[in-house]
């Protein structure tokens, strides 16, 4: 007789215990990425405090900036978990011209490739003791260099005020000043600090002159985020050097608080740099804060006036963080009761969330001292992002978006440069966010499993044709013995 479907039915068994075992592992996988810590909180040991004056009171200032960033500010919060070698994917991919393509895809792709790259190394730096820097100094010093070249500034008007607008001005400055914040403050360099110096005094004087607080972006644009930044880089000017901006500080938080969208309370998300309303187009309604804004405006905020800040922060929390079928944290594009279109800041919007905007806010959420919706967003993004590690590289997406990976690596080392870490709010977010997830995991890992199981069972609940034959030969034989015995 034919072994062949003995040996086809042996070779179908071990592949279904196969797939099954491989199913079973990545459910483990998803559950260990679930629930080890995917964020290293804040750094402790930030140094003595000063004061700044800021809205007609005083605001704390980490000399982790002004001083204690020399000493070092390593200690309890570490550094999270693989962002270096996600960096290292992002500068390999940078290097191979993923600024250029970044830039087909929306207009500050390459800027903001460059950009995130370089901050993630200076708060990488921050994390460091000060004679360890050289490495993270070197990385933001090249990032700072690409975005002072003609590609860097390539989309940007130079007949704006100030010259290229506040975008490019406002997040070059922050990087130039982080750059600095990375050096001893006795040996800083001199032509850095100089253009820190003139670009701080052009930002400020544009401020001073402007009847809005918002800024240009691009003629006629003015985008709330991109004068937060501005500000926060004004903020950062009076810790590294002697204070000149606190005038203009105090000036730009009353004309925010008296121009807030009136619908959510936030910044808005696009504003008129005439008049700093919140702006509306012709013939559509009004365009109302956004997830995709908000996260970065909480993610710097913070840095200008940080009561001011929380409350912001809570509220943003209260209208944009939300958990779609209960499987966890995500951030809504729109406020929550209102949607609308996404568009290239935003990406798709499945469920109304979006998926840059969560990634920042989780830097927001660091910032703040709220680890328990940092750490659930970390985590949550470690289960769906598909991450692929080596011993030299990490991506997400299989590494198909860099500028994804930078925008994560960027809000995984967030911390407050400025201010000195904020107490925790309230936590939003249960600790038990996780347990749906756990259980769809556990089924899925389990599942495979069933047929064989079920087998299993059978054959020991139904006996084998050779057992039933044994049985009625045993019969048969015990009838005959009677027989001879009657």
């Amino acid at each position: 007789m034919s072994r062949a479907p003995s040996m086809t039915r042996r070779v179908l068994g071990w592949t279904r215990r196969a797939a099954a075992a491989g199913v079973s592992v990545c459910a483990l996988v998803g559950a260990i990425r679930l629930t080890v810590p995917a964020t290293a909180g804040l750094p402790t040991g930030a140094g003595v405090s000063a004061s700044v004056g800021v809205g007609g009171s005083a605001s704390p200032v980490s000399a982790g900036v002004a001083a204690g960033v020399d000493g070092g500010m390593s200690g309890g919060g570490g550094e999270p978990a693989g962002v270096r070698r996600q960096l290292a994917f992002v500068r390999s991919a940078l290097d191979a011209g993923a600024g250029d393509e970044a830039q087909h895809l929306f207009p500050e792709g390459f800027f903001f490739l460059h950009a995130l790259y370089g901050l993630a190394w200076v708060e990488l730096g921050m994390r460091e003791p000060a004679g360890e820097r050289s490495g993270a100094l070197r990385e933001a010093r090249w990032a700072l260099a690409r975005l002072d070249s003609p590609a860097g500034r390539a989309p940007l008007s130079r007949d704006l005020v100030p010259s290229h607008g506040v975008f490019y001005r406002g997040w070059t400055n922050w990087l130039r000043g982080g750059v600095l914040a990375l050096q001893p403050g006795d040996s800083r360099d001199a032509g850095e600090l100089r253009r820190f110096a003139d670009d701080s005094a052009a930002l400020g004087d544009a401020f001073d002159a402007s009847a809005s607080p918002y800024l240009a972006a691009y003629p006629e644009q003015a985008w709330p985020v991109d004068s937060t930044v501005a500000m926060a880089s004004l903020r950062l000017h009076d810790a590294l050097l002697p204070p000149r901006y606190g005038g203009t500080v105090e000036r730009w938080l009353r004309k925010v608080r008296q121009r807030l969208d009136p619908r959510t309370g936030l910044l808005p998300h696009r504003a008129d740099p005439g008049t700093g309303q919140a702006a509306e187009s012709a013939g559509e309604a009004l365009e109302v804060a956004r997830g995709s804004s908000q996260s970065v405006i909480q993610r710097f905020l913070i840095e200008v006036d940080p009561g001011f800040a929380r409350d912001q922060y809570l509220r943003f929390r209260e209208l944009f963080v939300v958990s779609p079928l209960g499987l966890g944290p995500a951030t809504r594009e729109y406020p929550i009761g209102m949607d609308g279109p996404g568009d290239v800041d935003s990406g798709p919007l499945p469920l109304g969330t979006s998926l840059s905007a969560s990634v920042v806010t989780l830097g927001a959420a660091q910032s703040q001292g709220d680890t328990a919706l940092a750490g659930a967003l970390a985590n949550y993004g470690e289960l769906v992002g598909v991450p692929v590690g080596t011993p030299w590289t990490k991506r997400y997406a299989f590494g198909l978006m860099p500028i994804g990976d930078a925008f994560l690596a960027w809000s995984k080392t967030a911390l407050p440069w400025v201010v000195v870490p904020p107490s925790p709010p309230v936590a939003s977010i249960s600790a038990w966010w996780r347990a749906p997830w756990l259980a769809l995991l556990l089924v899925a890992g389990a599942l495979p499993w069933l047929p064989t199981l079920l087998r299993h069972r059978r054959r020991r609940r139904t006996p084998t044709a050779a057992g039933v034959a044994g049985v009625a030969g045993a019969a048969g034989a015990g009838t005959a013995v009677s027989r001879r015995e009657g």
